[in-house]
């Protein structure tokens, strides 16, 4: 899926209906008991890191969410069904968190039952103009995919003849892009089912919650004294007692107030120049090495610093029972490349493989626990605790063959930050770049460089000549 913001998927106008979790489901969550299984130290972060941000006063979305058409005018009941069935496989679409006050400001969980969970649906009405139906999606999906409220998740549909577009938003809490790449397949299948008068869908599938409460119980093992935590302290002490942001010129005042952000996306080589990089760079460890290698070495042109340092993201769906499960699995592995033994991409792609074959096992424990047992107070102002660059190879995922004609995209929403997000994602038909960054001239200019090296350096691996 191409990842886009809610202004560039092809929003057309049509009739809109939208399928929240219906009042009688909110009212039972209220009179719920706690939920024994803690949030995952990612959600825990995210949650505490929205607050701080508001009451700095303000407002930061920062849902995530997926596009995506379905032949025809869709049989409104028949969805709604594919969306229940579809948010109860997943248990922590209907988990949810409350501060439970006191002292330490904790945050426990609660969980609907299944039998508990049902959707209204309502129809919102005609839209001519698609501006206008895009804009009032992103309102929504603004107020309600928030991180400090629940239910944070809303499905949207716009009817028409020819086709029905779906639009869905959640909470980063409980999806990462791999969860989005899976919902056009997954909610295709469950719609096709309902229509021909078939019970069946996808199997159920392992739980997140569950996964969380397995991760926080192995965090919780380790002390101030790990192996982990000493690496990231060093790590954090060169990085000048932060996390890394991105090593080029964002025109960001350090003290000021937090930036908007803009948005890039494009097409940045096609199916065959990606797959000779791949070539290329595998007898390295592959697209990933090569992409970190390419980057330490533009960012050090731009900007000059003699030592590129990032946080990898990483899955960690390290069990297939993970495989297919809706959450946020991700964690982030520190990598310093020194520049004067990256001189060239050869010797990039040797020093990037090095660093993530020595630090690839840091990411198993959760960056926010690594923090607790530093003692480092790293309130956010920003929802970003530092800037990353991600590479995701998604052509084995079900039903990617059918992303294009059935226009399906990622939705990332774009608001404020002072870090630079950059996505790079591999379709069946090429190499796609996205990237939120400040909105100033000298940070666009910066990433449009970046981006456009970037691009010309997979070309010229790919076709030396």
């Amino acid at each position: 899926m191409r990842m886009t913001d809610i202004q560039r998927c092809e929003v057309r106008p049509g009739r809109l209906f939208e399928w929240t979790l219906s009042p009688a489901t909110v009212a039972t969550a209220k009179a719920l008991p706690e939920d024994s299984r803690p949030p995952a130290y990612i959600q825990e972060s995210h949650i505490r890191t929205a607050r701080s941000v508001r009451e700095d006063g303000l407002f930061v979305p920062t849902w995530l969410g997926a596009a995506f058409d379905i032949p025809g005018r869709a049989d409104l009941d028949a969805l709604g069904e594919a969306l229940r069935s579809w948010t109860l496989r997943h248990e922590t679409l209907r988990s949810g968190f409350r501060w439970a006050g006191g002292p330490g400001d904790s945050i426990r969980r609660f969980t609907l039952d299944p039998s508990s969970v049902s959707l209204h649906r309502e129809d919102v009405g005609d839209f001519d103009d698609a501006a206008t139906l895009a804009q009032h999606l992103q309102d929504r999906f603004d107020t309600t995919a928030d991180a400090l409220r629940w239910p944070n998740l809303i499905y949207t549909a716009v009817l028409r003849d020819d086709c029905t577009s779906v639009y869905m938003a959640f909470d980063h809490s409980n999806v990462d892009a791999y969860s989005i790449h899976r919902i056009p397949a997954e909610i295709h299948e469950l719609y096709e089912a309902g229509v021909a008068g078939r019970a069946e869908g996808p199997e159920p599938v392992s739980s997140y919650v569950d996964f969380c409460e397995a991760e926080r119980a192995d965090a919780d093992r380790i002390d101030a004294d790990h192996d982990i935590v000493a690496r990231w302290r060093e790590f954090i002490r060169r990085c000048g007692g932060r996390l890394p942001s991105f090593p080029v010129d964002l025109g960001v005042d350090p003290g000021g107030e937090l930036p908007t952000q803009k948005f890039m996306r494009e097409m940045m080589v096609d199916a065959d120049a990606a797959a000779a990089f791949e070539s290329y760079c595998r007898p390295y460890g592959g697209s990933l090495v090569g992409v970190l290698a390419a980057t330490a070495l533009i960012v050090h042109e731009i900007g000059g610093e003699p030592v590129y340092r990032t946080v990898v993201p990483f899955h960690t769906r390290v069990k297939s029972q993970w495989s297919q499960s809706v959450g946020w699995y991700v964690g982030g592995a520190p990598i310093e490349i020194p520049m004067s033994e990256a001189t060239d991409f050869p010797s990039a792609l040797r020093t990037v493989r090095a660093a993530l074959q020595a630090n690839r096992r840091l990411a198993r424990i959760p960056l926010a626990r690594v923090l607790h047992l530093l003692g480092t107070d790293f309130r956010p102002t920003s929802p970003d605790l530092y800037s990353i660059v991600s590479f995701v190879d998604t052509r084995g995922i079900p039903g990617s063959d059918d992303w294009a004609d059935r226009k399906a995209y990622g939705l990332l929403r774009v608001s404020y930050g002072d870090q630079v997000c950059a996505w790079i994602t591999r379709l069946h038909e090429g190499l796609w770049f996205a990237g939120r960054y400040p909105d100033t001239d000298i940070a666009h200019k910066n990433m449009r460089l970046y981006a456009e090296r970037l691009g010309d350096l997979i070309t010229s691996v790919a076709d030396p000549a």
